[in-house]
């Protein structure tokens, strides 16, 4: 298949960020899903050097990866690979142009490279000296939806071989992230109907995720209380009001510590109303599961001014949200709703 065009490549490089947006997917983060594939196909193909390689606008991330180990318990042989460099540290992300997977959703097909040394267009590619690799198989990782997010790939320290097998079996494995994917997709539309009791709370309600405080989703009153902001903003860039008096620190108390924190009576002006008022903001971290680690925080602006709404109210409503959460499993912080 050719490659896409400048403007076709641009077009496609935002499509493959807001979908992994979507799926909650874009963010450097390791996961045992994505780190057991990469083993797979390191197993499967004899390979020292695997990973599942998503890429968004700006960067790559390597949510999956396989690296030399060297203990007893490895699967895979790397006798003889010569391998160069130390790779236990290796980072989990790339610059967007780096190594040869940005080609293969370029050219959205797989690319096989027996050496790269036989190729003037990648055999001065900064893999190559900085990790010794010799030899490349990228096969192209496209979601449920026929978008293209990444790759799956396999690589090594010696000239090699990738015969039609090889090549069958990792778009055979590729493919096996399809129920991923779907499985994501469910769970962000039972997202959505929690969402929707957010939506007629008559109290502000944001989702945040990671100590940036993205901010994931914002109910109506939020906006009509503090201010329509972007979906996918930085919690602090975009609401100022709320950092200078605190909230936003008792979010990132709320994060380290896994216990629920609060702002009582904070006053502040308003975007619906001319006089000051007092707000009780109750800020609950979110984990996707009992065991999961705490990835967002729920908060909750209780108006004390002129409705009266006690801290009981917002407690017993944020301890029920986060059991909800925990419900829907490991897709509750996708983005699934337009933002606000």
């Amino acid at each position: 298949m050719e490659s896409l065009s400048p403007e076709q490549h641009r077009a496609a490089g935002e499509q493959r960020t807001n979908r992994l947006r979507i799926l909650g997917l874009n963010t450097v983060e390791a996961e045992a899903t994505f780190d057991r594939i990469a083993r797979l196909a390191a197993t499967f193909t004899q390979s020292p050097l695997a990973m599942v390689n998503f890429i968004n606008d700006e960067r790559q991330m390597f949510r999956g990866m396989y690296v030399p180990g060297g203990t007893p318990e490895d699967p895979v042989d790397v006798s003889g690979g010569g391998i160069p460099f130390d790779l236990s540290n290796l980072a989990r992300e790339a610059p967007g142009d780096y190594g040869f997977c940005p080609h293969v959703v370029a050219q959205q097909s797989q690319l096989a490279l027996d050496d790269v040394f036989d190729y003037p267009r990648f055999k001065g590619n900064p893999l190559v000296n900085d990790l010794g690799v010799r030899s490349y198989l990228g096969t192209p990782l496209r979601d449920n939806t026929g978008v293209i997010l990444g790759t799956v790939c396999v690589a090594d320290f010696k000239p090699r071989a990738w015969d039609r097998q090889l090549k069958l079996g990792m778009q055979e494995l590729s493919e096996t992230l399809l129920s991923e994917f779907k499985l994501r997709d469910s769970l962000l539309a039972q997202q959505q109907e929690l969402f929707a009791v957010f939506d007629g709370a008559p109290f502000p309600i944001m989702l945040t995720e990671g100590p940036d405080h993205l901010l994931r989703y914002a109910n109506g009153r939020q906006g009509q209380a503090f201010g329509m902001v972007p979906q996918f903003s930085l919690g602090r860039n975009v609401l100022p009001g709320l950092d200078r008096i605190g909230v936003f620190a008792a979010m990132d108390d709320a994060l380290r510590t896994g216990r629920p924190t609060s702002v009582p009576r904070a006053s502040l002006r308003t975007y619906d109303s001319a006089a000051p008022q007092d707000f009780d903001f109750l800020c609950t971290p979110i984990r996707t599961s009992p065991s999961a680690p705490f990835k967002g925080v729920l908060t909750v602006a209780m108006n004390t001014t002129g409705q009266g709404y006690g801290g009981a109210e917002s407690q017993a409503f944020a301890a029920n949200v986060q059991q909800r959460f925990e419900q829907l499993g490991g897709a509750a912080l996708s983005d699934s709703v337009p933002g606000r």
